[in-house]
C-alpha cells in the first residue's frame, strides 16, 4: 500500500513544483529579480534592526547594508547575463561562417528558452549553409558530362578523326541543348527542401533512348582519355545494352531518367575491372508504361551493411583499390539519381547479385501522373 503511495505522492508534488513556475527562481528571471529584491530589503531590515539594539551607528548599518546589496545583485547579474555573453560569441563566429557551435541549453528559465530557440535557428542556417555548397557541388557534377562529350566532338573533327558532317554537327547541337536544358533544371536541386519540382513526363521508346545515352556516356569516356583530366580513363570497359521486348515504351520526364542513367553507368564504369562490362537492362514496369531499369558490373559489389548509405550525398564509400571514393568524385552521382526517381514516385536500390553490384530503378509510369 504504501509502494503505491509514494509515486502518486511524488506526482502530486511534481504537479505542485511545476504550477509554482513563476515563483521559482531557477525557472523564471522575474522571480530571480523579484527574490533579489526581497533579499535586499531583508538584509537591510535585519541591519536596521541589529543597529537599534546596539550601539551601532545607522550609517554604518547604512554601509553594510549598500555593499550587501551590491555582491548579491552582482552574483545573480552575472548568471543571469552569462548566457548572453555566450550567444554573442557563437553570433560571432556564424558571422565568420561558422555554424557548427551551439550555446548551452541547460537553464530552466526563459534564458534557457531562448537558447533552445538560438541552437534551433543555427542549425537551419547551417542547413541552408550545407545546402547552398551541395547545389554548386550538383551543378558542376552534371555539367561535367555534356562539356566532356562537346569536347570530345570538337577534337575528333579538329584532329581529323572525324568529319564536320551533319551527323557529328546533330550530335554536338545535342549536347549544347542538353547543356542548357541541364543549367535550368540543377536549379531545382534548391527546392528539394520546400517543395515539388515540376515533372515533365512523357511517352518515349525505351531502345533508342538508352541506345542514345550510352553512345553519349562512350564518348564521355573518349573525351577523359583523349584530355586527360576526366574522373575516370575507363575506355576498356564495355557497355552492353538489354531492352526486352525491343518496342518497350515508358513513360516518364525523358531529361530527368538521363540523370539517372548516366549517373548509374558513370558510377558502374568507375568500379568496373580491367576491360570489364556494364549491362543497362531495361523491362516492363507493373504499372501502364511502367519500367524496371537496371544497371550491373563486374566490379567488387557493395557490402549489405553499407548498402543504405549508397544514395547518401557525399558518400564515397570507403578505402580500396577498387572501392568508391578512389577516382576523385564527389560522392554527388547516386544521390542525384535517388532524387530523380524519388521525383517520378518511383524506387531505386541496391538489388541482389550473384557478382558485382546492381542497381535497380523502378518507375511507375502513368501511375505517377495519376497521383
Amino acid at each position: 500500500m504504501i509502494c503505491r503511495w509514494r509515486p502518486r505522492a511524488r506526482d502530486l508534488w511534481d504537479r505542485f513544483w511545476e504550477a509554482l513556475r513563476p515563483l521559482d527562481p531557477y525557472r523564471s528571471v522575474k522571480a530571480a529579480l523579484g527574490a533579489l529584491v526581497i533579499v535586499s530589503v531583508i538584509i537591510t531590515t535585519l541591519l536596521v534592526f541589529v543597529a537599534m539594539h546596539s550601539a551601532t551607528e545607522l550609517r554604518v548599518i547604512t554601509v553594510f547594508s549598500i555593499i550587501a546589496s551590491l555582491l548579491i545583485t552582482q552574483f545573480v547579474a552575472t548568471g543571469l547575463t552569462a548566457p548572453l555573453g555566450e550567444m554573442t560569441e557563437v553570433t560571432r563566429a556564424m558571422a565568420h561562417g561558422d555554424y557548427t557551435r551551439r550555446v548551452r541549453a541547460d537553464r530552466r528559465d526563459e534564458f534557457g528558452d531562448l537558447a533552445d530557440a538560438f541552437n534551433r535557428m543555427a542549425a537551419d542556417l547551417e542547413a541552408v549553409d550545407t545546402h547552398r555548397k551541395e547545389l554548386v557541388a550538383n551543378v558542376s557534377h552534371e555539367l561535367r558530362t555534356p562539356i566532356a562529350a562537346l569536347r570530345a566532338v570538337l577534337e575528333n573533327v579538329v584532329d581529323g578523326v572525324c568529319e564536320p558532317d551533319a551527323d557529328t554537327m546533330r550530335t554536338a547541337l545535342k549536347q549544347t541543348e542538353r547543356l542548357g536544358r541541364l543549367v535550368e533544371h540543377l536549379l531545382d536541386l534548391s527546392r528539394l527542401d520546400n517543395g515539388v519540382v515540376p515533372l515533365h513526363a512523357r511517352r518515349f521508346e525505351v531502345w533508342p533512348y538508352l541506345s542514345g545515352v550510352l553512345k553519349e556516356a562512350n564518348m564521355s569516356r573518349g573525351a577523359s582519355t583523349l584530355s586527360g583530366t576526366g574522373t575516370h580513363t575507363r575506355a576498356d570497359v564495355h557497355l552492353h545494352l538489354d531492352v526486352s521486348p525491343p518496342e518497350l515504351t515508358a513513360h516518364a520526364d525523358a531529361e530527368r531518367l538521363h540523370q539517372v542513367v548516366a549517373n548509374l553507368i558513370d558510377n558502374a564504369i568507375k568500379h568496373s575491372p580491367r576491360h570489364g562490362r556494364v549491362t543497362v537492362r531495361a523491362r516492363r514496369g507493373d504499372g501502364p508504361e511502367g519500367l524496371v531499369l537496371e544497371v550491373q558490373d563486374e566490379g567488387p559489389g557493395i557490402p549489405e551493411s553499407e548498402r543504405y548509405r549508397v544514395f547518401e550525398r557525399f558518400n564515397r564509400g570507403g578505402p580500396g583499390s577498387s572501392g568508391p571514393g578512389t577516382d576523385g568524385g564527389t560522392g554527388l552521382g547516386l544521390a542525384i539519381a535517388r532524387w530523380a526517381v524519388d521525383l517520378h514516385g518511383g524506387r531505386i536500390g541496391v538489388a541482389e547479385s550473384p557478382r558485382g553490384c546492381r542497381i535497380r530503378v523502378t518507375l511507375p509510369g502513368l501511375e505517377s501522373s495519376r497521383g
